[in-house]
């Protein structure tokens, strides 16, 4: 299932939990209970532990709330009920349809590199011109979990290859703490803690600003004498109800300039990560 008999939200009533998240949403008790389609009156009493709401509330509460299907369990669980989401290894029989949509779109997307993220930006899959990000990469940082930003940002890992570190570096961490502020995640927040203590000897902007004619950041990576350029899209699941399924991301990256794409479409991908110890 979703969560454990070991996770400290058990220990809290649920009342507890959805004052915590209002305020972190920075919600009044009358916002909530208008976007959650309950009495403000109905909603004081659950939250100081006077009535139990039905179980069919608490999802419209957590809806209200912006709660990812992770954090939704926790909430029914407090108020007495089953968790209704589950969380399924991607190795699951019944789990082949979202294996193959992955499999066809890594393999639709080359000659261009591919991968794909879990919750927590460690690497779940990545079709061969993927390599590309991997060379040069200290072992201990490719032994598995992978977690891409580490593999990105650690000074063993992609950072001195990358042209561009403090403003591609500023973009991966704004993107992090953004989703640590949604989540108010302890794991994604130490790793966010982790990353920014990495050193970068470039400038590093506050404020993300195009340049003349930018419209995205790109990154700039030093490749065998060359610098390609990347940017980049993220692909998620529409509707999802399994937990493994509504965390799964597909980040693809897309050339840059013609240069950049010459090299891409003229590389053997496939020989050179089977070249790869």
């Amino acid at each position: 299932m979703t969560v454990t008999t070991t996770d400290p939200r058990l220990a809290q009533s649920l009342g507890d939990l959805l004052r915590q998240w209002r305020k972190h949403r920075l919600l009044s008790q009358l916002e909530l209970a208008t976007l959650a389609e309950i009495s403000s009156r109905h909603l004081s009493f659950v939250e100081n532990g006077r009535s139990v709401p039905s179980r069919d509330a608490v999802l419209r509460l957590a809806d209200a709330l912006g709660l990812e299907l992770r954090e939704r369990n926790p909430l029914l669980l407090a108020a007495g009920y089953a968790p209704v989401y589950h969380e399924t290894s991607l190795r699951a029989p019944h789990m082949s349809a979202v294996r193959d949509m992955v499999r066809q779109v890594l393999a639709a997307h080359e000659p261009y590199p591919a991968v794909v993220l879990d919750r927590y930006w460690n690497r779940v899959d990545a079709n061969d011109p993927a390599w590309l990000f991997g060379q040069g990469v200290h072992p201990a940082l490719l032994e598995e979990p992978v977690n891409l930003l580490r593999v990105s940002l650690h000074p063993d890992g992609m950072a001195p290859r990358i042209a561009n570190l403090g403003e591609w570096r500023a973009h991966l961490l704004g993107r992090l703490r953004r989703q640590v502020t949604t989540t108010a995640d302890p794991v994604l927040g130490k790793l966010y803690d982790e990353l920014r203590a990495y050193p970068c000897d470039q400038p590093e902007p506050k404020v993300e600003l195009p340049g003349p004619g930018e419209i995205a950041i790109p990154l700039r990576l030093r490749h065998e004498g060359r610098e390609l350029a990347f940017f980049s899209t993220m692909a998620t699941f529409g509707t999802p109800l399994d937990i493994t399924v509504a965390e799964l991301a597909i980040e693809c990256f897309f050339p840059a300039d013609p240069e950049t794409a010459e090299v891409l479409r003229t590389t053997d991908w496939t020989a050179a990560a089977a070249a790869t110890p």
